[in-house]
This record gives C-alpha cells, sequence and structure tokens, in this order.
C-alpha cells in the first residue's frame, strides 16, 4: 500500500532544520522538481553529507516519494562537489529521474533561495516560495523520515568545537543537550558557551537541560569570550550605537548579500543608514523584510565588523508590527546571472574569519542511538499551533505512540504536526509546553 499525505502527517514529518515547515503540507502542492538540500553550509556541520553517505537509499525512497506526491518529474540533490567519496556513493543509486547538481563551497548555499537558483536557475521573487517557481525543497533528514514512514522520534546532531571527538550523534527527540556533549566526549574548555544551530544562525543557549528538537541540526561548544559568541550577544543598544557612529556605508555588506545578488529590493547598508533617523523613518526601508537573516553581512563583509543583520531583523521586526507590507515588490531576476558566482563567501575564508579555523571539521556519524533515562518532548517543534497533549500524569506510553495532536480549529487539524513518545516510560509530567517522560 502506497504512503500517503495523511500518514506523513501522522508521522509528524517537519523541516529537520530551520523553522519545522510540515512536510505534509509542503508536499500537497504541485511542482515540476524537487531538490534535496544536502549543502550543509553552516561551518563545522557534517549531519547531511553524513546521513547522505550512512542512509543513501532511505534518501533516495523519500525524494521519489515527494516526487510523487507533487508530481515532479525531475529531482535533484544539491551537493557539495568537494565531498567526491559522497558524491560517488549517491550516484549510482540515483533513479534515471534523479541528478546530483555539484555545488561550491560557499555560504549560504543552504538557503534555499539560493539553491533552487543554483540548482535549477530560477528565482524566488521577494517574499515567495520555492513553489512560486515550481520547486519543492527538503532536506537530507526530512527526506529519510518521509521514506521511513514512521513517527519522527530521532534527531542527528552534529556535535563540533571544543569537544573531545566532534562527530555527528543519534538522539531521541527531546533528549537534553548535554546528551549531544557528552556523546562527543565532553568539553575540552573550562567556561564553554553553546551555540545550537550553527554558528551563523544558531543561538547561544546556556542550559544544556534544553530539548533536543526535531529542528534542532547543530550544537557548538566555544568559549565563552569567541568572536561567534560575543556577537550572538550584542544586545540591540550595542548594535545601533556602534553602527550608528561607525558605518561608513560602503555597502559591501549590499554587494554581497545573497538575497541582493538573487536580485531582491534588500540593502543592508540602507538598514544600516536608517541608524540616523528616527524610529518612524525606519519604515523607510520596507527592503529589510526580505533579510533571510543569514550574518553573512555582520560576521564576513563588514570591514568595520557591524552588525547589519541585526538591523534589517529590527527593522522588519517593526514593519511587520506595523503591518507594513510592500505589494509587489520589484526585483531583478538577472542579477544572479551576473554577480552570483563571482561574489559568493568561500567557505575556508569564513571559517578563518569567524575564528573557527582551529577546530576539526570533520563530524563522522556513530549510528548508535543514544540512551537516556528521560526527555522533555515540547509541544511545539514546528511553523503553527502547538500540539494538545493527548496523555495524562501516569500514563504509560510506547516508543513512537502520539502523545499530542494538532488542535482542531473550522473542523480541521491546524497547521502543524503531531508528536510521540521517543522513548518508552511513564508520563511524568504535562506542561503547557512540554511533556516530560522518564523510563526509570
Amino acid at each position: 500500500m502506497s504512503l500517503t499525505i495523511d500518514q506523513i502527517a501522522q508521522s509528524g514529518v517537519v523541516g529537520a532544520g530551520g523553522a519545522g515547515f510540515p512536510t505534509h503540507i509542503k508536499l500537497s502542492g504541485k511542482a515540476d522538481t524537487v531538490v534535496i538540500n544536502a549543502a550543509e553550509c553552516e561551518p563545522l556541520l557534517h549531519k547531511d553529507k553524513e546521513m547522505v553517505l550512512r542512509r543513501t537509499e532511505q534518501l533516495v525512497e523519500g525524494l521519489a516519494v515527494a516526487m510523487r506526491f507533487v508530481g515532479a518529474k525531475k529531482g535533484v540533490i544539491g551537493l557539495k562537489r568537494k565531498y567526491t567519496e559522497v558524491v560517488d556513493t549517491l550516484r549510482p543509486k540515483l533513479a534515471r529521474f534523479m541528478e546530483i547538481t555539484p555545488l561550491d563551497d560557499a555560504y549560504p548555499s543552504g538557503d534555499e533561495f539560493i539553491l533552487v537558483y543554483e540548482t535549477l536557475g530560477r528565482v524566488i521573487p521577494p517574499g515567495g516560495i520555492p513553489l512560486a517557481v515550481g520547486a519543492v525543497v527538503m532536506n537530507v533528514e526530512t527526506a529519510c523520515n518521509v521514506a521511513a514512514a514512521t513517527p519522527v522520534v530521532e534527531k542527528f546532531v552534529s556535535v563540533a568545537g571544543d569537544v573531545q571527538h566532534p562527530c555527528t550523534v543519534r538522539v531521541p527527540v527531546g533528549a537534553p543537550l548535554s546528551v549531544c556533549v557528552k556523546a562527543a566526549g565532553g568539553t575540552t574548555i573550562a567556561d564553554p558557551a553553546y551555540v545550537v544551530g550553527g554558528a551563523m544562525m544558531g543561538y547561544v543557549e546556556t542550559d544544556l537541560s534544553k530539548p533536543v528538537t526535531k529542528t534542532t541540526g547543530g550544537l557548538l561548544v566555544l568559549p565563552m569570550d569567541h568572536f561567534v559568541v560575543r556577537r550572538k550577544l550584542w544586545n540591540w543598544q550595542k548594535t545601533a550605537r556602534i553602527g550608528r557612529a561607525a558605518c561608513d556605508q560602503c555597502s559591501f555588506c549590499t554587494e554581497r548579500c545573497p538575497r541582493y545578488l538573487l536580485g531582491h529590493p534588500i540593502e543592508p547598508h540602507r538598514a544600516m543608514r536608517s541608524l540616523g533617523f528616527n524610529v518612524s523613518a525606519q519604515s523607510d526601508v520596507p527592503g529589510t523584510v526580505f533579510c533571510c537573516e543569514c550574518n553573512l553581512c555582520s560576521y564576513f563583509s563588514c570591514p568595520e565588523d557591524l552588525d547589519p543583520k541585526n538591523v534589517c531583523a529590527e527593522n522588519k521586526r517593526r514593519l511587520l508590527a506595523a503591518k507594513t507590507r510592500w505589494e509587489n515588490p520589484p526585483f531583478q531576476a538577472d542579477r544572479a546571472d551576473r554577480h552570483m558566482r563571482n561574489r559568493k563567501a568561500p567557505m575556508p575564508l569564513l571559517i578563518q574569519k569567524i575564528g573557527l579555523a582551529k577546530y576539526v571539521n570533520k563530524g563522522p556519524l556513530d549510528d548508535k542511538l543514544v540512551f537516556v533515562t528521560s526527555v522533555e518532548i515540547p509541544l511545539k517543534q514546528h511553523i503553527g499551533a502547538p500540539c494538545v497533549a493527548t496523555v495524562k500524569v501516569g500514563d504509560h506510553v510506547n516508543i513512537g505512540q502520539p502523545i499530542a495532536v494538532r488542535p482542531i480549529t473550522d473542523g480541521n487539524p491546524a497547521l502543524g504536526a503531531d508528536v510521540h513518545a521517543s522513548i518508552s516510560g511513564t508520563v511524568q509530567e504535562v506542561g503547557n509546553n512540554s511533556i516530560r517522560i522518564a523510563n526509570k
């Protein structure tokens, strides 16, 4: 019996990175091409590459299933050409309607707007989604979860930086972040900081009891005084004060901005210029709503080490709060053909620039599931509404059992993805935000 969209929804499959868009919604559209995002452009992370190597057949099956759902005639896997072993392993197992597009070792090649352009030569319009140009994009782990057709109860996480053995680990959803560090041999420094998600787009977490979610992809252990940590801890007052005083409007932030290079109407240097005016004047920078917050401008492009990304992000928040929309924004789709190739940020230079060159840039997969005695499973691990618990304290649950489901709105399930027990055990706590299960 063929897999159905309902089964994918009931399995709780979401994008295994980013915001966690529910996969059953994505696969309900129609497209001519499905693109697998195996670019993995965050420095030091290797989860997707390792999964391509160790879950090759599952990845190919997931791609085929996705193509069937959306009616696509073509499947493309975007993979960095430097991974020759991975390419050689994958290519013989592809069906005739599937192909690999070799990608440059640059950042941010994993952004889906950039990926669609690099693999298909199509420019997604500002504010659009890949479906606008006939494409659906999934990352490697999501495709494997589609193929598995079972509840999503495990997560693969790259652990790097100041740890004994940088690696990719396999843990239950809801396991504490601390087990990832322990599985990598523990930290090698006395006062570490933890960056969840990646050096460029991740966030600093101080509490390692926080759970691994369906979207957790990386965990970096770095010194508290590391450039990446310090920059992520800048507050808005510091960002605005320094930016207002030091920005000389060189426009390097704009000239390397990946969305600007695609022809979108975003110019980070104009956002920086807005710091010199009052709050209402910042609404004159509507292009900031198209910022993808990749941090390339702040961590790599700016010669003054200023923070255009957070200025764009702040303007974006204010514009959205004011319900200011730019209808039919203009864009120059031919700009990518003229400038994209010669303005990419090479990964080795980026790693050097942000102070990660001393770390081991490998993350071999340890395929043994890490054992835990308890998990805290968030009710919201996706875009949409939080799930509603279907269990109570004292209930015994088995691994894979539904424990929270999408709420019903107007007779239909709300946008979201169901949640399942990732270990067998007893429900210890049902809170507003999570469910705790223990097997001891």
